[in-house]
């Protein structure tokens, strides 16, 4: 019985998500039994083109882009955006905020018309994205789940509830009662909340939950006498795209 043939991609990122993968592949060596890896540039020099399952890291962040990733979309019969560039745009899309040409010479330098780019954005302002994996970097946990899943021919479930519900099951004490600011109220749960339980407030690197409460969410703010505007301006770290949206702001 043939083996589904695997492959991964990568667009602008720092590619550690595909680095998880491996990092997984080491301690569940079983799932290379199960699947047939034809292309993964951080583990292997050979290239197929036939290939059921595509897992795409990297935000689009030129026109080019768009191109190579629809020719991987025509090709696969799943597309899973892997990380939270793939996902949400991630962290290349706070240059967004600022006027692209500007954002070209501060990186380019004289020579930036040279280079081609546009606002950066996440995979699914391209293609159709079947699933995603969340998380900068993903979840080894939840990149096992999910491979399992997709394996078995079952839908695979991502967390769609706050990660304030974690920290609960931590028994963690609330970093707003420390006098901290945290996103946990609005981010997509299935970390762990690893980030509130040594500590540091979350930053939202798993993207918004479906229909956020952002109202609750300030009223929480108000009520520790926290900036709205300022527990706001976090999002930009990973959710530039998602809170463009958000504010009608157009992406050209």
């Amino acid at each position: 019985m043939s083996r589904p043939k695997v492959a991964f991609f990568d667009f602008t990122s720092c590619e550690g998500c595909q680095l998880t993968v491996l990092d997984a592949l080491q301690t569940h060596p079983e799932l290379l039994d199960a699947v047939e890896i034809v292309q993964f540039r951080e583990a292997m020099s050979e290239k197929g083109e036939d290939y059921l399952i595509a897992f795409v890291e990297g935000s689009l962040a030129r026109p080019a882009d768009e191109e190579r990733l629809r020719g991987i979309r025509e090709k696969a019969g799943i597309l899973v955006a892997l990380g939270s560039c793939a996902h949400i745009g991630g962290v290349n899309a706070i240059r967004n905020r600022q006027p692209l040409e500007k954002v070209r010479k501060h990186v380019y330098g004289e020579k930036w018309e040279w280079f081609d780019a546009y606002e950066a954005r996440p995979a699914s302002a391209a293609v159709k994205v079947d699933f995603f994996i969340p998380g900068c970097p993903i979840d080894r946990s939840e990149f096992l789940e999910v491979v399992t899943a997709l394996l078995l021919g079952r839908q695979p479930k991502i967390r769609d509830y706050p990660l304030c519900v974690e920290c609960k099951l931590k028994e963690n004490v609330c970093l707003y009662d420390k006098g901290k600011s945290c996103l946990g109220p609005i981010i997509r749960a299935g970390c762990g909340a690893i980030c509130p339980t040594y500590g540091d407030g979350c930053e939202g690197c798993r993207g918004l939950i479906t229909n956020p409460n952002i109202n609750a969410a300030e009223d929480v703010l108000k009520e520790h006498g926290l900036s709205v505007k300022e527990i706001m301006a976090q999002m930009d770290m990973f959710g530039t795209y998602q809170m463009m949206e958000m504010e009608g702001v157009g992406h050209d």
